[in-house]
């Protein structure tokens, strides 16, 4: 009894010593850990110390600029208060430099090979492999190709109308940017994807949709906290798992893209057919790319160009059109003058076509104010590949983040109202290659709506607007609508 007591208590010993051991060896990873937080702030504060900002609370930051759901006003503020840029701190460790002035961000933008962005996909790509894809993809926006493209937009808008006409209602509203969100999704599925059908019936369309509107909140949600930053962390959370679904989905809609057209191409005579085309669109361009040298262009690859155009095709521009029509809306006499315009060209319903677009110079006009005042893509992030120095002489150092905010930019009174418009703010590199594309989607959509309808805001539900991947609103975008004779 004796020794079988005497062997529990030299196992209890051992164990107890292992505690030890295990304890101190936690509390010295700790202490490391706190030293490597505590120093990688003193370097921080050294790179920004020559970019005043709010006051941040020394370990939430600027959180709550977040929180209290004034983002896009808080930005207005540092604009106004702080020249060219200020810092943004998002907890004790992390920091970025929100720029909102020209010649920074020409400065930034004009630095390909030094700046490293946070996404994945031909828009956000950097260097040579940025170069790569777009040399492949350019040919899919030749104005060759977009100008027949015309036609399946407004054919896209038409049923859309069709759409509003049965839904109006005299004494009630219609949100629009879900209507809106399907026909962009249409139109890209018809001009870059091949696709013959109707995606504004299509369940599919529907169901990605709705992912794509969960991944915007999602991703806002995220960064606003903290916690859910680690990836072992958020996957375990509800949101997290909330995010893979809607991941899921949004994948097994591109899936069934590529494969569809994939089966299309390998009938007997489209191979060639296709092939002997003197533009390819978007997605062909790829296909062919992948079958001509498969080490060129990946399966991950391919997924992640066709998911990025796929989203930035359609949501966008879903964003910018819905955001146009509730500008023209609550300013009448500009919308009338577009009107009149758009009517003295086409008639009491003339189609529409590429020759008509560059016609319309007051309804552009109107469009790129729209477009000033309610940016579809607020920011870009970067981190820096190597030090920079700005026309001032301010600078930072390698390795260090940076956020183009378009939003705060447009909005900055220092650099407002331009005299030469709105995209002379921005020039530089890494503009976008289906910019043509958009920018005719909505010359035509605004026209085909200003000859069907009369646009008018609802007093009762005003647009919040509200910053996701792209600016959104959180009550819907509402507008009565009354048909023309």
């Amino acid at each position: 009894m004796s020794a079988s007591v005497l062997s529990v208590t030299r196992a209890l010993g051992s164990l107890s010593g292992l505690l030890q051991v295990a304890s101190v060896l936690g509390l010295v990873l700790l202490l490391l850990k706190a030293a490597q937080l505590y120093l990688h702030r003193r370097w921080l504060l050294r790179a920004v110390q020559e970019f005043p900002s709010p006051p941040s609370h020394w370990l939430l930051g600027h959180m709550h600029e977040f929180q209290k759901g004034q983002e896009l006003q808080e930005l207005q503020k540092r604009a106004e208060k702080y020249p060219c840029a200020s810092p943004r701190w998002l907890w004790g460790s992390e920091v970025s430099l929100v720029v909102y002035d020209p010649d920074y961000m020409k400065v930034i933008l004009g630095r390909s090979g030094e700046c490293k962005p946070t996404w994945y996909g031909l828009l956000l790509l950097n260097g040579e492999t940025w170069f790569q894809h777009l040399r492949r993809l350019t040919p899919a926006f030749h104005y060759d190709i977009l100008k027949p493209y015309v036609g399946l937009m407004a054919d896209s808008v038409q049923v859309m109308l069709d759409k509003w006409e049965e839904l109006r209602s005299q004494n009630s509203s219609l949100e629009i940017f879900g209507h809106i969100s399907l026909m962009t999704l249409d139109t890209l599925m018809k001009c870059a994807f091949s696709y013959q059908g109707n995606q504004q019936a299509d369940r599919f369309s529907q169901s990605y949709l709705q992912a794509i509107w969960d991944l915007n909140n999602l991703v806002y949600s995220r960064m606003s906290n903290v916690f859910y930053w680690k990836d072992i962390i958020y996957k375990l959370t509800t949101e997290g798992r909330w995010n893979q679904r809607a991941c899921q989905l949004a994948h097994q809609h591109t899936d069934r893209v590529i494969k569809l057209r994939k089966a299309q191409l390998q009938e007997e005579g489209n191979l060639e057919k296709v092939r002997s085309k003197r533009h390819l669109d978007f997605l062909d361009i790829l296909l062919f790319a992948q079958m001509e040298n498969g080490s060129s262009i990946s399966d991950k690859d391919l997924r992640a160009e066709v998911d990025t155009f796929m989203f930035e095709g359609h949501d966008t521009t879903a964003s910018g059109i819905s955001w146009i029509l509730y500008a023209l809306a609550t300013h009448t006499e500009h919308q009338q003058k577009c009107r009149e315009e758009i009517q003295s060209l086409l008639g009491d319903g003339a189609s529409i076509t590429w020759d008509h677009l560059d016609q319309m110079p007051y309804t552009t006009m109107c469009i790129k104010e729209a477009l000033r005042l309610y940016p579809p893509v607020l920011c870009v992030g970067r981190e820096l590949s190597k030090p920079i120095t700005f026309p001032d002489g301010r600078s930072l150092p390698k390795g260090f983040l940076v956020t183009l905010s378009f939003y705060a930019l447009h909005h900055n009174p220092k650099v407002w109202p331009n005299p030469e418009g709105p995209e002379s703010a921005v020039p530089g590199w890494g503009n976008c290659i289906g910019k043509q594309f958009a920018m005719n989607e909505m010359k035509v959509a605004v026209a085909l709506t200003l000859l069907r309808f009369e646009l008018a805001p609802d007093p009762f539900k005003v647009p919040v607007p509200t910053p996701r991947i792209v600016l959104m609103s959180k009550n819907g975008i509402h507008l009565h609508l009354r048909k023309l004779l």
